[in-house]
């Protein structure tokens, strides 16, 4: 049995390593533009015992050792080498370490070896893209702290003004409360305040104009210095190519990216599922389509992949969103006047026809449904799909475990072995989707799946649509995944 003294220096000890890595990530990030991610899970502005536990957790994953002083030497080896800016993960870097470290004289070997392409290598983009938020709701406002949080010395996405019906002074200071303050996601961690005399906010050093409009067209973003701007339009107003334009009409403004499913020809971007389908210098609106599509088309990617789908069926559990009503009133689309933190309500969702919009292979395979339900934030996708191949529980686990630790869907999948997970334990997270494990079925014939996929869909989905806006701009960074 371990003695509690010993127990207790242990901890001491791993929470001293976690403290002096914090304090090394942050070196990274702010002098170097190199980002450290554990398992896809974001460590800037993490403390020492969230390090910890992301550590531990990574272990369950990985199924071998994952030490926060071997991530503690390999940081400290990261930062004496000359890299290029780049994003990497250092729990992959961890468990190989732990397997290949005999091969090597020492920690500086072993990363010159495994990061030997960034090593003295240019940037991979030398552009920066200023940011303008169109619109500054429960989208706008996490876009607005994500963008914030990945500044660094802002040499990718720089958020440079949001616009809004208004900005009078009452308007700012309730708009910088919501900003700093939110019931589900809780505090921004920075600081935050208002200008009044010059309507914009001061938010960790950036400048962010506020500007009032209610035609976008009628903009000059010039005027404040932005050039080349991606607008991001949150509030959903205009979902065709028609409508969207406007915003190209305005002076410094030259693509548009749209946080709701697009209309038409506009192309619908799951980022990990698509986004190499893009013409980039061509092409001027694009789509990050909906939160739900975001969450099942990589799931319905592993399937088709691993095993083919004939047909299925998509039911959301659906967290209610401000389109519904707190209290029973008149709403235009059926059911949704009910009040949403008391009742469950059945309504549409388009799905299924959305994931053929990303991938046609999808097409006409698929039907869905939705449930909103009385919870704030994060929803469950349940699949049920008729497969090609017969397969078993066993066989599922391993095929969306191999995808969530290699290959294109990495940053969209989250392998999930907790017989506990629970809807508020997926708030915060920033993959696509998370994969419950111990919940996947398999009929008896072995050709009926059954997978439950987790997302949190305001932060979830802010985090693909971050991802896709460093695609458009042109302005991603080497990545060790």
């Amino acid at each position: 049995m371990e003695d509690y003294n010993n127990s207790l220096k242990k901890w001491i000890d791993d929470e001293k390593a976690a403290v002096e890595f914090v304090n090394v990530t942050a070196h990274l990030w702010f002098d170097k533009s190199i980002e450290l991610i554990l398992l896809r899970s974001q460590l800037i502005d993490r403390g020492a015992a969230k390090i910890l536990n992301k550590h531990i957790r990574a272990e369950t994953i990985l199924k071998i050792p994952v030490k926060i002083q071997d991530s503690l030497l390999l940081a400290k080896a990261i930062l004496a080498e000359n890299l290029a800016p780049a994003r990497i993960d250092i729990g992959r870097l961890n468990a190989e370490w732990t397997q290949e470290k005999k091969e090597f004289a020492n920690v500086n070997e072993f990363i010159k070896v495994k990061l030997k392409e960034f090593i003295g290598a240019p940037p991979r983009s030398t552009q920066v893209q200023d940011v303008v938020l169109y619109g500054f709701g429960r989208i706008g406002r996490l876009l607005a702290r994500e963008l914030i949080k990945i500044t660094g010395r802002g040499s990718q996405l720089r958020l440079r003004a949001i616009v809004t019906r208004t900005n009078n002074p009452e308007d700012l200071r309730k708009r910088i409360s919501l900003f700093r303050k939110d019931s589900v996601h809780g505090p921004f961690q920075g600081v935050a305040n208002e200008d009044i005399e010059n309507n914009c906010f001061h938010i960790n050093g950036n400048i962010v104009h506020l500007i009032a409009a209610s035609d976008p067209s009628e903009i000059d973003y010039t005027a404040y210095g932005i050039h080349d701007a991606l607008v991001i339009d949150n509030t959903g107003v205009w979902r065709d190519r028609a409508g969207l334009s406007r915003h190209l009409q305005a002076k410094g403004a030259a693509k548009v990216l749209l946080t709701a499913p697009g209309k038409g020809d506009i192309p619908n971007v799951v980022y990990g599922a698509n986004q190499h389908d893009l013409d980039l210098d061509s092409e001027t609106i694009f789509s990050a389509a909906s939160c739900t599509t975001n969450a099942i088309v990589p799931g319905l990617t592993v399937i088709e992949e691993g095993l083919g789908i004939i047909k299925g069926h998509i039911e959301t559990i659906h967290a209610y969103t401000n389109d519904q009503n707190l209290l029973d009133n008149y709403h235009k689309k059926s059911r949704r006047g009910r009040s949403a933190p008391l009742n469950m309500v059945i309504t549409e969702t388009g799905a299924g026809s959305a994931a053929a919009k990303v991938n046609p292979v999808f097409a006409g395979k698929l039907t869905s449904n939705a449930v909103r339900v009385p919870t704030p934030d994060v929803s469950l996708a349940i699949l049920t799909l008729e497969v090609k191949k017969e397969t078993s529980v066993d066989e599922i686990n391993n095929l969306f475990r191999e995808a969530s630790l290699r290959g294109k869907l990495i940053e969209q999948i989250r392998y999930s072995n907790s017989t506990e997970f629970v809807s508020s334990d997926g708030i915060g997270d920033s993959c696509a989707c998370i994969y419950d494990q111990p919940a996947t079925k398999v009929s008896a014939d072995k050709k009926t799946v059954i997978v439950y996929l987790w997302y949190d869909n305001e932060f979830g989905y802010v985090s693909q649509c971050v991802r896709l806006a460093k695609h458009i701009g042109k302005v991603k960074s080497y990545r060790y995944y």
